[in-house]
């Protein structure tokens, strides 16, 4: 009975990690592929902006702006584009933009007048045939 027990937990650990490996891998693919929205003339801020979003999930990221910058928001999920909504906030939770608005556009260039803390949420579009996946937010600034 002990050995049965044992290896039932040997074998539901080996699956998680599998899924969890795979997840990550997953991941990895689509922000490589995301990278060709920042363009050339972007450069990455150098953060990992991912989350794994299930059903209606919500994944939550944190950046700060500054003043006289451009920037440029790329979201990915899956293997197309459209299928991610962001988000973006303010520190008093104003929404500033929506890319909603804009057909789930897949990149966004913003100039911010004055520093600025931002809170950026990403959720998978319900209306397109995925429930989960991995979503992927890159920043970059104009060089």
């Amino acid at each position: 009975m002990k050995k049965n027990i044992t290896a039932a937990i040997v074998l539901l650990f080996t699956a998680f990690a599998f899924n969890v490996s795979t997840s990550f891998a997953q991941c990895d693919t689509i922000a490589n592929s995301c990278l060709k929205n920042l363009g050339r003339q972007f450069v990455s801020d150098g953060q990992n902006y991912r989350s794994l979003l299930l059903d209606e999930e919500t994944a939550e990221f944190h950046a700060t702006f500054y003043g006289g910058s451009t920037y440029r928001l790329a979201a990915c999920s899956g293997t197309g584009d459209g299928n991610l909504i962001i988000k973006v906030y303010d520190k008093d939770r104003n929404l500033l933009f929506s890319n909603g608005d804009h057909k789930n556009a897949s990149y966004w260039d913003f100039k911010f007048k004055g520093t600025m803390d931002c809170t950026i949420e990403a959720n998978l579009d319900k209306n397109k045939a995925i429930s989960s996946g991995c979503a992927v937010l890159l920043i970059g600034f104009k060089q």
